[in-house]
C-alpha cells in the first residue's frame, strides 16, 4: 500500500509526503531534483532520482516497492519561461506524465492524483471559477496542464484509469520543515518576505490600474497544508471506489496585492516598498476559485489558509531557513 510521489522534493510535494509519513503511510519519491530539494526529502523516506520518463526506472520503483497510486506533482511550473522554451514544457508536462501513466497503467495501477493549474482557465469569464468554466489557457504551461488532462479524462474512459485533477490557485504559507525555495522565485508572498529580509530593496508591484477596488490584481491563496491535505483526501477517494473527478482547489476569497503588501509589514514589523511597475502581460484582474465542488468530494475545508496565517507561517520558515533549504549532493538509488 505505498504510494508513489512524483516531484516530492518540491514545494506542495514535499509536504504532502511530510503529511502521509506523519499518518504513518508508507511512501516512495520520484524526483530529479532539477526544481526540488534533496533536503526536503527525509532520509527515512526512499527517494528515486530521477525522471518521470525514464520508463525503465519507473518499472523498477514499481517492481521494488507494492505501489498502489500515484501522487503526480512533477512539472514545470514557470509561466515566463514555458512562452521562452514551449518544448521543455510540452516533453515534460505532456509527454513525460504520458510515458508515466502507460508504465503505471502497465503495473495494473489505477489510482492517479494529478496536480493541474487554474492556468487552464485562461483570462476568466466570470468570478468565482467554477469547475464548468471554459478552458482557454494563454501560455504553454496552461497548454500542457490541461492537454495532461485531457489524457487523464480519455484513460478513464479507455482504460478505466481513475483520477483526480486538481486545479490549484494561489499556493502560499510553510510549514515547519518545507517552505518555498524556488530559483527564480516568481511568488508574491516569498518575493515581499526577501525584502522583509533585507535581500531585496523593494517588491515590484505590476499593474495599479486594474478594475478592482485599490487598482491591483486579486488573487485568491490557499496555504501549502490544506492543498496537501486535498491531496490526500483526494487519493482516499480514490481508493474508496469514487469516480474521477476535477476540482478546483482555492477558498473562494481574495486578496489585492497591496492587501498582501500590508498584511506582510503587520507580521513582519518591517515597511516593505514598493516599486511600480508596468501590468504583465496576460494577468487576469482577479483569480478567485469556487471550492464548493472540491469541499463537497473530497470532504475537506481549508483549515490554515487565513492570509495572515500564510503569511505568518512563509516569515517563520524563512528565518529558521534564511538561505532556503541546505545543499546536499543527491542519494541515488
Amino acid at each position: 500500500m505505498t504510494i508513489l510521489v512524483t516531484g516530492g522534493a518540491g514545494y506542495i510535494g514535499s509536504v504532502t509526503i511530510e503529511q502521509l509519513h506523519e499518518a504513518g503511510r508508507p511512501v516512495v519519491v520520484l524526483d530529479n531534483l532539477s526544481r526540488g530539494h534533496r533536503a526536503a526529502v527525509p532520509e527515512t523516506i526512499p527517494l528515486y532520482v530521477g525522471d518521470i520518463g525514464d520508463r525503465d526506472l519507473v518499472r523498477r520503483i514499481l517492481r521494488e516497492r507494492d505501489i498502489t497510486a500515484c501522487i503526480h506533482f512533477a512539472a514545470l511550473a514557470l509561466v515566463p519561461e514555458s512562452v521562452t522554451h514551449p518544448a521543455r514544457y510540452y516533453d515534460n508536462n505532456v509527454h513525460q506524465c504520458q510515458v508515466l501513466l502507460d508504465t503505471l497503467r502497465e503495473a495494473g495501477i489505477r489510482r492517479f492524483v494529478f496536480s493541474s493549474t487554474c492556468a487552464t482557465y485562461g483570462l476568466p469569464q466570470r468570478i468565482p471559477i467554477a469547475e464548468d468554466h471554459p478552458q482557454q489557457p494563454i501560455t504553454p504551461y496552461g497548454w500542457s496542464k490541461l492537454f495532461a488532462e485531457r489524457m487523464l479524462a480519455d484513460y478513464d474512459q479507455a482504460y478505466g484509469l481513475r483520477f483526480v485533477a486538481l486545479r490549484y490557485f494561489n499556493a502560499a504559507g510553510a510549514t515547519t520543515v518545507h517552505g518555498e525555495d524556488h530559483e527564480p522565485e516568481t511568488h508574491l508572498i516569498p518575493n515581499i518576505l526577501r525584502v522583509a529580509q533585507g535581500k531585496t530593496e523593494a517588491v515590484t508591484v505590476y499593474g495599479q490600474d486594474y478594475p478592482t477596488p485599490d487598482g491591483t490584481a486579486i488573487r485568491d491563496y490557499i496555504h501549502v497544508r490544506d492543498l496537501a491535505a486535498a491531496h490526500i483526501a483526494a487519493l482516499d477517494a480514490l481508493l474508496d471506489g469514487r469516480s474521477s473527478a476535477f476540482l478546483n482547489l482555492g477558498t473562494g476569497r481574495g486578496y489585492s496585492v497591496l492587501e498582501v503588501i500590508e498584511m506582510a509589514r503587520h507580521v513582519t514589523g518591517h515597511p516593505i516598498p514598493i516599486r511600480l511597475g508596468a501590468r504583465r502581460d496576460g494577468d487576469p484582474p482577479q483569480l478567485i476559485a469556487d471550492p464548493r465542488a472540491a469541499q463537497a468530494y473530497l470532504a475537506w475545508q481549508p483549515a490554515h489558509s487565513g492570509l495572515e496565517q500564510i503569511i505568518a507561517s512563509a516569515w517563520r520558515w524563512h528565518g529558521r531557513y534564511p538561505e532556503g533549504y541546505p545543499k546536499t549532493e543527491p542519494a541515488r538509488r
